[in-house]
């Protein structure tokens, strides 16, 4: 491997990921400080918030990847020289966003209306079923977001998605504490917020709302002085559709299948009563924080080994995959460290319910451990999509999580007595299987020449 490539692609990968992460973070610690700001209000608050945000990215993670589809197909555009093509897809992801929001508002009502029949205690469906149908509005202008973003990143444009992020965040926490709190304690010169009642939990997911909206107003006027200036057809074109479709919706069932079965022990935790399923939010919480720093690193990595594939040089493809494995189990590694040596001091950040704090302590263990493979799947799964191989990706998450992690941790959990403890061991040796498979499979792809989509 030249040494010339390698460096040329850590430096790309360095200017990339670490804006795209935390644009990424960013958009986790908005419901993180959802679940923190409700953290002092009480263990039915934070548990019914956790719940009501676990769901709705477990629908939305689909529509994420769906739309994820045109990440690809904008960025070997941009790598065959051809910016009107990724500005057309541009408008093609926008078309596809609005259709699959439909589709997954439908989805999150039905669960929202469905709570009561999973098992989930009396006190917090109301609480959850209030959030989840506030949050799931946010669906459109969280997809349409996501498109706008990829073809950004496909730029190496990443300054506004930083700008967004922060604007967002700082707008939330605000908005957190007025609508969660009342405007009753504020200064008379505040004059009609003093008037906003305390909304408890449905205030963290009205102000959520609110700045997903800001982010993709404030990321659409960016793009608009970015790539090609030539008049494109924003028409939807079913052909282009079809096209990011079919690369997406593996991508989603991969997420889906990745994220709802921590969903689905969310659901068995809150069998076991509000401490462990409160516990287990607030470990998921910050694992998720985490991990969206990953998830950063592998949209870099997409972006790279798309740029690769585009320009037909194999070299670059292979080396853009490896650079972005080697930074992910870096700073997962770290991660890893933090989790193992901090637990107390990280749960502290989120609430100051001792009850929450030491139930969590072994859930971070846990955590520890699966950091590095949590990443390694992250950053494959990115790889494979830059690609176009979005099929295996799939088919090995619901290998691992499905068939190997739930039967886990349902035998830990339940028959061996684990309780919430033996139901993150399942979630750890699922992601370790798929980590390992997605990791073999790009180095066999990487070892010919890929054709572009």
């Amino acid at each position: 491997m030249p040494v010339s490539v390698t460096k040329r692609e850590w430096r790309e990968l360095l200017r990339l990921a670490p804006p795209i992460a935390a644009a990424q973070a960013g958009t986790q610690l908005m419901g993180l400080v959802d679940v923190a700001v409700l953290g002092r209000v009480g263990a039915r608050e934070l548990a019914s918030a956790g719940l009501g945000n676990t769901l709705f990215f477990s629908a939305a993670i689909i529509g994420m990847g769906t739309v994820f589809g045109v990440d690809p197909l904008i960025a070997q555009a941009i790598g065959a020289g051809d910016p009107a093509r990724a500005r057309r897809m541009l408008w093609q992801g926008v078309w596809l966003a609005m259709l699959v929001s439909i589709a997954l508002m439908i989805v999150m009502t039905s669960v929202a209306i469905a709570l009561p029949y999973a098992g989930v205690q009396a006190e917090l469906v109301a609480p959850s079923r209030s959030f989840l149908l506030i949050r799931m509005i946010s669906v459109l202008p969280f997809l349409v977001y996501l498109v706008i973003r990829a073809y950004l990143q496909a730029h190496g444009v990443t300054r506004p998605m930083l700008t967004t992020m922060l604007a967002a965040n700082v707008v939330n926490f605000g908005g957190d504490i007025l609508l969660i709190f009342g405007g009753g304690g504020l200064p008379a010169w505040c004059g009609p917020l003093r008037r906003i009642p305390a909304m408890g939990v449905p205030g963290a997911a009205l102000s959520t709302v609110f700045c997903n909206f800001l982010q993709l107003a404030m990321l659409a006027a960016a793009a608009r002085r970015v790539g090609s200036r030539e008049r494109v057809d924003r028409r939807p074109r079913r052909e282009d559709l079809a096209k990011a479709f079919r690369v997406g919706m593996p991508i989603g069932l991969q997420l889906g299948a990745e994220i709802g079965i921590f969903a689905l022990v969310g659901v068995l935790a809150a069998r076991l009563g509000t401490a462990p399923l409160a516990a287990h939010q607030l470990v998921l919480s910050v694992a998720s924080f985490t991990y969206t720093i990953a998830l950063g690193v592998a949209a870099a990595g997409t972006v790279r080994v798309s740029i690769g594939i585009g320009a037909r040089d194999p070299l670059a493809t292979r080396t853009a995959g490896r650079v972005a494995f080697l930074a992910g189990a870096g700073i997962m590694t770290l991660a890893a460290l933090t989790f193992a040596l901090a637990p107390t001091r990280v749960a502290r950040l989120v609430t100051d319910q001792e009850t929450i704090i030491l139930a969590s302590i072994p859930l971070f263990m846990v955590a520890a451990v699966f950091q590095l493979s949590d990443g390694l799947q992250a950053i494959g799964a990115g790889a494979l999509r830059g690609a176009g191989d979005t099929r295996f990706p799939m088919y090995a998450n619901l290998l691992g999580h499905w068939l190997i992690g739930l039967p886990v941790a349902l035998w830990l959990g339940f028959h061996a007595g684990l309780g919430v403890v033996g139901l993150w061991w399942g979630l750890c040796a699922g992601l370790s299987v798929v980590a390992v498979l997605l990791l073999v499979r790009f180095e066999k792809l990487a070892a010919k020449t890929i054709a572009p989509l």
